[in-house]
């Protein structure tokens, strides 16, 4: 055009810089500009459209500088300059330049007030918003109200977005979808789904992205009947088949634990996109099934799709989940080969797999090579050695993420609180808190609940209680930890009040409740109570109870002395017992002595052909108590040929703030002469102290 020397006219600027807006070309536009300005070309219609392409780049200063020297503004101008600040965040200038517009008696339009909502973030300007929408006449016009259902929905006030839906004369799919997204993200599935059918009803047919919606929120609510609704309603519309609809089916089955229903539709789809391999092994790595997730992986790549670094990710996620270093180390030749090694989120993977692995040499290797570090990356290494029980290591990484400024997160506090905890090291995990209280942290529940079990387990029951009570807000979790507590102390009446406490707040006890409160009882022998929790599962609270809390059973009979209930119950409600199971009962035999029963489990360990040493140990043990040396001499035989070592056991405590580690028949500690003679003495004394105690009676 300029070539032929036609001169551009005051429709040309402003085509140019839609165009310009459109493609993301902000230095043409500037070009544009410049132009416009050579040419004189400077009238209302052009200056508002240079104000809207700055303001659509977020250029608020020159939009500003172009309206300030404008001479005559209209409806349009004004409306771009609002929109380009409320963008840009600045609404109370947004507001500022409304009330000036409005004394210069221009009547907003609808424009005007979308450009306004843009920047509400505040429940009370809403509010003022809204009033203006009135007061101007356009609470009328369908996308200023979807706008309006829109915001309402993200303070939470569900009533008045129903409201406003309901009076809108003329509703599209826009407004549909804004009010299935409503009741969707606050938790309100049920009238999510509802609202679908009554969509259908008045002859509009929900697309994919309300479905997508709605399932994406059952899924993180894990509520498979009303999944299962919206997708007899997603077969009805005709979308069963689209893969991006059925990717978010398959999620929603897998977050539910419906495995079965997730692998049906998974096979059905033939043209399978990376974005659905990824959801899959992801959502089995959540519900343990990793053989079939790493199952899933290797499919994929004979497929030929290429895996991303998030599919990388969940299948080393996999390999630590099955401590399965073999195919770990498999698919770190397949990433090294592809050159994704520099990947940050496939390095936190490869440092987390290694160190779950019992191979943290290797992850120290990728740590100290990773030319950036996140904090997962810090609390991967972190947790590496806590688990590790390598708690001054694990704090001097600590100390040196602070120095790297990376601000540690929840999760490194808790894995630091938990190493406390295992090892029983109390002023490590006070040092934590006092952290905690100095630098501001929380309130966060995982958090606190952390602090709970440290101070439990390390032996400091009071101060636990002390922050469970100082809790802003308890879950189930919390309460679960502070009954473990109890019950572990060989408290079990308090731990017994706790969880009638817990019942009272209204929250639903779930499987970890109960397995704590089963746990309490049998280390406290409440028999009666035990059993009577145990039925309360299923017939009061729907819980199908797991192998941990039949486990519980038998344990709570077997530390009774009940030990023919205790078998009774072992054969009706293990179809195929395990070692474990079996070790308990077992042990109860060999404490109260009965002979015939303990042959009988003893014979079912021995055909289930054990794998560890303490198993071949407890064994020989058992038959010793028995008088049955053979039992004894084929329990070591058979321990030998497999090649089996016992674990020494080992025992630590803290004194001064210094651990020390003792191991069964070491004499290497410095002190081992001191100790062995005090330990000869105590034992002396409470020998002597014995025998006065019976002389006395």
């Amino acid at each position: 055009m300029l070539t032929n020397k036609i001169s551009p006219d005051s429709y040309t600027f402003p085509s140019l810089l839609k165009a310009c807006t459109y493609l993301g070309l902000f230095s043409r536009g500037l070009s544009v500009h410049q132009h416009a300005l050579v040419t004189g070309s400077s009238d209302s219609y052009v200056s508002s459209s240079l104000v809207n392409f700055y303001s659509k780049f977020g250029d608020t200063y020159n939009a500003r500088q172009v309206f300030d020297a404008m001479t005559e503004r209209n409806v349009v101008s004004w409306s771009a300059i609002i929109g380009c600040y409320s963008r840009a965040g600045d609404i109370d200038m947004a507001c500022y330049l409304y009330n000036e517009m409005m004394k210069e008696g221009i009547q907003p339009n609808s424009v005007t007030m979308l450009g306004l909502l843009t920047g509400v973030s505040e429940l009370r300007l809403l509010y003022c918003v809204h009033s203006c929408v009135i007061q101007s006449g356009v609470d009328c016009d369908v996308a200023v109200v979807n706008s309006l259902l829109n915001l309402y929905g993200k303070f939470g006030r569900t009533k008045i977005a129903q409201k406003l839906f309901d009076l809108m004369s003329h509703k599209d799919i826009v407004s549909w979808y804004t009010l299935v997204s409503v009741f969707s993200q606050n938790g309100n599935l049920r009238g999510s789904v509802e609202l679908l059918n009554k969509m259908r009803m008045e002859g509009i047919e929900p697309n994919q992205q309300m479905f997508g919606s709605v399932l994406s929120v059952v899924a993180n609510g894990y509520n498979l009947e009303l999944g299962k609704l919206v997708h007899g309603q997603i077969i009805t519309a005709g979308f069963d088949l689209v893969v991006n609809v059925e990717t978010t089916l398959i999620v929603m089955y897998l977050r539910c634990g419906v495995i079965g229903d997730a692998f049906r539709l998974f096979d059905r789809i033939s043209d399978k996109d990376m974005i659905l391999w990824t959801a899959m092994i992801s959502g089995l790595v959540q519900n343990y099934k990793a053989d079939e997730a790493l199952n899933i992986f290797y499919r994929m790549l004979r497929s030929g799709e290429t895996p991303s670094s998030t599919t990388i990710a969940s299948s080393l996620a996999a390999c630590a989940q099955l401590c399965d270093l073999q195919q770990g180390r498999c698919i770190h030749g397949y990433i090294l080969r592809q050159r994704m090694h520099t990947d940050i989120a496939v390095q936190n993977s490869l440092i987390n797999m290694y160190a779950k692995c019992d191979h943290l040499e290797q992850s120290c290797v990728i740590f100290e090579r990773m030319c950036d570090r996140d904090v997962v990356s810090w609390n991967a290494i972190v947790l590496g050695y806590a688990q590790e029980g390598n708690v001054n290591k694990a704090f001097s990484l600590f100390n040196e993420m602070r120095m790297a400024d990376q601000t540690p997160d929840a999760i490194t506090i808790a894995s630091l609180l938990q190493a406390c905890a295992t090892l029983g090291a109390l002023q490590q995990g006070k040092w934590i808190h006092n952290f905690l209280i100095r630098n501001g942290v929380g309130p966060c529940i995982s958090i606190d609940t952390a602090v709970i079990d440290m101070y439990s387990k390390c032996g400091v029951i009071a101060t636990a209680h002390r922050c469970f009570d100082m809790m802003p807000e308890q879950d189930m979790v919390s309460w679960s930890t502070i009954i473990t507590a109890y019950g572990s102390h060989g408290k079990g009446e308090t731990a017994l009040k706790m969880y009638s406490k817990f019942l009272d707040s209204g929250i639903n006890p779930s499987h970890v409740t109960f397995l704590s409160i089963l746990s309490a009882c049998s280390h406290s022998g409440l028999v009666t109570e035990g059993l009577k929790i145990f039925r309360s599962m299923k017939e009061d609270y729907k819980v199908e109870p797991k192998l941990e809390h039949r486990t519980c059973i038998v344990d709570l009979l077997s530390r009774a002395g009940r030990l023919q209930e205790a078998y009774s119950f072992l054969t009706t409600m293990f179809p195929k017992p395990t070692i474990h199971v079996l070790s308990i009962l077992l042990n109860a035999c060999r404490t109260y002595g009965n002979t015939n029963l303990g042959n009988v489990v003893a014979r079912e360990i021995k055909s289930l052909k054990p794998e560890n040493a303490e198993n071949y140990v407890q064994l020989a043990h058992c038959y010793a108590s028995m008088s049955r040396w053979d039992g004894v001499r084929d329990a070591w035989i058979q321990m030998r040929t497999l090649g089996l070592k016992k674990v020494p056991g080992w025992s630590s405590i803290e004194l001064h703030g210094t651990r020390t580690t003792f191991f069964v028949d070491h004499s290497s500690h410095a002190q081992y002469e001191e100790i062995t003679l005090m330990l000869k003495t105590v034992g002396t004394e409470m020998q002597v102290k014995d025998e006065n105690f019976q002389n006395y009676i």
